[in-house]
């Protein structure tokens, strides 16, 4: 009996998973932890004066990638197909290689920081395993 389930893609959601995870580890640990993931002294001073915003965009992103990563494991045939799958995987890989991207035009305009270069690595880095997974089960989807 042969396992169908694609690795890369299982990787691909276990990474949007712990992205999800850290967002939602912003929400519960506040500041410091806006802070260290980058998010900036603003996001870090409307956590402390209890501000709504930081809050609903972390969350707003947290769901989305958790929403990703459930696509990657339906993708890899761990859970059922969801809707939509082809044209959802093709643009979660998208969003995550063209985000790694963002940091070429930083660094031509020199405006690259320490965060963008490493957020920029880790988009990459998700958006190639994703790449190589959907390729690997492109004929079946």
């Amino acid at each position: 009996m042969e396992d169908t389930r694609n690795a890369f893609l299982i990787a691909g959601a276990l990474l949007s998973a712990l992205a999800a995870a850290l967002h939602v580890g912003c929400i519960v640990f506040g500041a410091p932890w806006y802070r260290f993931f980058g998010a900036g002294e603003r996001m870090a001073q409307m956590a402390i004066a209890g501000n709504w915003y930081p809050t609903v965009v972390t969350a707003a992103i947290a769901f989305v990638l958790a929403m990703w990563s459930l696509y990657a494991l339906s993708g890899a045939g761990v859970i059922r197909a969801l809707p939509l799958l082809r044209l959802a995987l093709c643009g979660i890989t998208a969003i995550y290689l063209l985000r790694g991207l963002v940091i070429v035009p930083l660094v031509v305009l020199g405006k690259s920081t320490p965060f963008w270069w490493w957020s920029s690595m880790i988009c990459l880095l998700i958006g190639s395993v994703h790449l190589a997974g959907l390729s690997q089960v492109w004929a079946r989807l």
